[in-house]
């Protein structure tokens, strides 16, 4: 694998950066083995560096002058718009609090690009606050010897929304309080996570994609119950892989548990290399040993049929998205060139099953209707980002939501379902912006992973080299 493919996924281990650790929850003295050090962040704070003192208070005094008439009108909130306005000299992002119904901010030792939600007992479709999330993340330390799998609990996440034009003290105390609480325990881990996935069925099963070109599966029943309550005995950080896979020839990102049949799993490499796994008898998997055959360069994701359980998809650098049937390793059952550049990422629709969405290199993303599978027919086409799609991510509430991120630092949120009106007049600052586009995050570098929470009602969480996000946006309960 090439330095140039490396870098669309993976952190350079640069630590510099790194804020300093510390440990959330319990006092270090008495943290378990399996514990890791988090810092969490304010949300707000400003999305970039502050100025210094001296320019911040320049600033003050131009915009609060003696001109009153003036100051109306430069009070105003103007949207920012990426690639077409420029930060002036002084001038610095900061997001309206009131865009949000909540946003919390984490830091781990090591950059993560990889995580999953995982599953839990505390209710489907939650909107009460304060809330609580369960997750995994992979990291990728400067030695391989420091890896880690994080298994993490945030609870306590309060809402953080704030109407100036609100009355505060009408706010329930419960809703609007302190930071995150934060727990988590760890499993040491072989090599750099390029990506980590958790399995629908059995959230505590959890498979990585290691930079060393095996694929492990571990058990973290024991580290997911200890963010509970505290175990009887300490929780060990050594933790030997149920199943390791070494049969691929190189590393890769590709991987997929299915969401039909228990256990079932597909992985990808960087050498056009695919296996299906099924699961066997004592807690083991028997993997293909032939692996399926067509594409010509790197197989970069991979997602099950929501409803059919020998049918999954893969896109490529070869710039294909294939459709295959497992019980058919000659060759893939449809196959398309769905962009002219590589596919980075595709998400298969779980509420309207013959959409399919690819993420290209190219910075665009199409939408695709299985049931009239042509290149020359995508059901629709954005080309709104600058830089290579990362991931997309259909939203589990809306079948014509999803969410986008991208090397540009943006994640978008989009509903297809809106159409432009014509006759409406629009603000000057907002013409540049697609009808469909929602919602727009930033503030953090390099965004490689953007997940929706099957159980938290539009909670997303997103991973890049500076950190993970987890936020509600407010306007998306508006269009529900």
């Amino acid at each position: 694998m090439d330095a140039s493919r490396k870098s669309k996924r993976r952190a350079d281990g640069d630590s510099s950066d790194t804020p300093e650790k510390r440990g959330p929850g319990a006092p270090a003295s008495d943290k378990d083995e399996g514990a890791e050090d988090l810092q969490f962040e304010d949300p707000f704070e400003d999305e970039f560096e502050s100025e210094p003192e001296e320019e911040d208070d320049e600033g003050m005094d131009e915009d609060d002058g003696e001109d009153d008439e003036g100051a109306g009108s430069s009070s105003r909130q103007r949207v920012f718009r990426p690639g077409v306005d420029k930060l002036g000299e002084g001038e610095v992002l900061d997001f309206d609090s009131s865009a949000y119904r909540t946003l919390h901010r984490l830091n781990l030792e090591w950059p993560c690009m990889s995580f999953d939600f995982l599953k839990d007992e505390l209710g489907f479709k939650r909107t009460k606050f304060p809330m609580t999330q369960y997750m995994v993340m992979g990291t990728q330390a400067a030695k391989a010897d420091q890896n880690q799998i994080v298994f993490i609990k945030m609870s306590e996440m309060c809402r953080t929304e704030h109407d100036d034009a609100s009355d505060s003290d009408n706010e329930s105390d419960d809703e609007t309080e302190d930071d995150p609480v934060v727990e988590s325990r760890i499993i040491r881990h072989k090599g750099c996570i390029n990506r980590i996935r958790s399995m629908p069925q059995q959230p505590h099963i959890v498979a990585t994609w290691s930079e060393n070109s095996n694929v492990y599966v571990f058990n973290g029943e024991r580290h997911i119950r200890a963010l509970d309550e505290p175990p009887a005995e300490k929780v060990t950080a050594k933790v030997q892989p149920l199943f390791t896979h070494t049969r691929h020839s190189t590393e890769g990102f590709a991987m997929a548990w299915s969401p039909v049949t228990a256990g079932r799993m597909a992985t990808g490499d960087c050498a056009s290399g695919l296996f299906v796994w099924d699961p066997a008898q004592g807690g083991s998997w028997e993997v293909n040993e032939e692996g399926y055959t067509g594409h010509t360069d790197s197989v970069e994701d991979i997602q099950w049929s929501p409803t059919e359980a020998n049918v999954f998809a893969s896109g490529s650098v070869d710039c294909t998205v294939r459709i295959w049937d497992t019980r058919n390793r000659g060759g893939s059952a449809l196959h398309i060139r769905a962009h002219e550049q590589d596919v980075n990422v595709i998400s298969w629709n779980s509420n309207v099953s013959h959409l399919l969405v690819s993420g290209s290199d190219d910075g665009s993303f199409k939408i695709w209707d299985l049931r009239n599978f042509k290149e020359s027919t995508p059901a629709a086409h954005f080309k709104w980002h600058n830089a290579p799609i990362t991931s997309v991510a259909w939203c589990p509430w809306e079948g014509s939501m999803l969410a986008v991120s991208s090397d540009d630092h943006q994640v978008s949120i989009w509903d297809l379902a809106v159409e432009a009106d014509d006759e409406a007049p629009a603000e000057d600052d907002l013409a540049h912006f697609p009808a469909q586009l929602l919602f727009l995050h930033q503030g953090q570098k390099n965004v490689k992973e953007v997940h929706w929470h099957a159980q938290i009602q539009y909670m997303l969480g997103s991973t890049s080299y500076d950190g993970f996000n987890a936020f509600i946006p407010s306007n998306l309960f508006e269009t529900a």
